[in-house]
């Protein structure tokens, strides 16, 4: 590889990750703005209508609540309130009595954290409820800002229950439109394979080969945004109704994962089939074109935000046509048909059918 090469791929790996980082930062957008106003309405609620100067444990506690993820978000919102509140309400009251240093302080985090323990609450209640004893204990000793400190942190953990049960409709559509992303990669991938079986160029085909072995992060992908997205009607009351179209998007996650990893299969043979000159029949050519073009189909209902039981009628036709190849006896040859056949199986799950109607819908190959 001469420096050029070096260089034009350094390029591409820098364009790369910071695209990754701003979509990072688009996806994150509406976390950080719920925080930055739940921070601001806890200060306001606490300074502005209870009068309380200096705030400081109100908006903590709000971002505090609200830094997790939708999954866990009701639940660990609540475990940080208290936490907070019960480190802040033991150090206040043991700073009004004994004033602060060394010794106090390790009196102070020992009482929070048995507290905590003896809630049975978990360790990351435990560990707010040590933190903010020591923040009380250093930084805010002063006695006559005794229990004031205690009810901001309840204001913050308020607020931030009211702002977690607001959440976007983003990551309820994010699974779909990932899955559709999966299934437009796998028709990509099939309709490469096909070329590769067509032309038996061996550049194309390893430049494909490495374009297939790098798609696990699609399904990661996926899987993240069928877990984001049940988690997001876990908690809120108001996306409830979307609990059962997100279920079952998340059950498509098993097929399209062995549809990728099938497709990758298929790439495999067809870039050992060309690497050797081995001929592979013209019908595994049209075949894997075919099923490309209903891969489309599939990923376009999945895109117009419709389950894809419309695609259905073409993977059939795919189906039928499988048991038309004519069949050899190269083993790369027969390895594509068999794996190209379970694709169809698996993208007849996507569009609705279980796992024994969508085998059954695959005719005996010939011969």
């Amino acid at each position: 590889m001469d420096a050029q090469q070096t260089l034009d791929r350094a390029l591409q790996r820098g364009r790369t990750s910071v695209e990754q980082r701003m979509h990072r930062l688009r996806t994150n957008a509406w976390h950080i703005g719920q925080c930055a106003v739940a921070a601001g309405v806890a200060w306001f609620v606490a300074a502005d209508l209870l009068g309380h100067d200096i705030p400081f444990f109100a908006p903590i506690a709000a971002v505090l609540c609200l830094g997790t993820s939708y999954g866990q978000r009701l639940r660990r919102v609540v475990e940080v309130t208290l936490g907070v509140a019960i480190g802040v309400f033991v150090a206040d009251l043991f700073v009004v009595q004994f004033g602060s240093g060394a010794w106090q302080l390790a009196v102070v985090v020992a009482a929070s954290m048995s507290v905590a323990f003896l809630l049975d609450a978990s360790r990351l209640f435990v560990t707010q409820a040590a933190v903010q004893s020591i923040v009380v204990t250093t930084l805010l000793p002063d006695p006559n800002a005794a229990l004031t400190r205690w009810t901001d942190a309840l204001i913050g953990g308020a607020v931030a229950v009211v702002a977690a049960t607001a959440v976007p409709r983003a990551p309820l559509r994010r699974p779909r439109l990932q899955a559709a992303v999966v299934v437009r990669k796998i028709a990509e991938l099939l309709r490469g394979a096909s070329e590769v079986m067509r032309d038996g160029e061996v550049e194309p085909a390893l430049e494909l080969l490495s374009d297939a072995r790098a798609t696990d992060v699609l399904i990661r992908e996926l899987q993240d945004a069928s877990d984001e997205g049940l988690s997001v009607v876990a908690s809120s009351p108001f996306r409830l109704r979307h609990r059962e179209p997100l279920r079952r998007m998340a059950e498509l996650v098993e097929p399209l994962d062995l549809a990728l990893r099938n497709t990758r299969v298929v790439v495999r043979r067809a870039a050992v089939a060309a690497h050797r000159g081995e001929p592979v029949p013209r019908g595994l050519t049209v075949l894997c074109g075919e099923l490309a073009d209903a891969a489309d189909r599939v990923a376009e209902e999945l895109e117009n935000d419709r389950m894809p039981s419309a695609a259905q009628p073409a993977l059939v036709a795919v189906a039928l046509t499988t048991a038309q190849v004519e069949r050899t006896h190269d083993l790369s040859s027969e390895v594509i048909l068999a794996q190209a056949r379970s694709i169809v199986a698996d993208l007849l799950r996507i569009t609705g059918m279980g796992v024994i109607e969508s085998t059954d819908a695959l005719p005996p190959p010939s011969g």
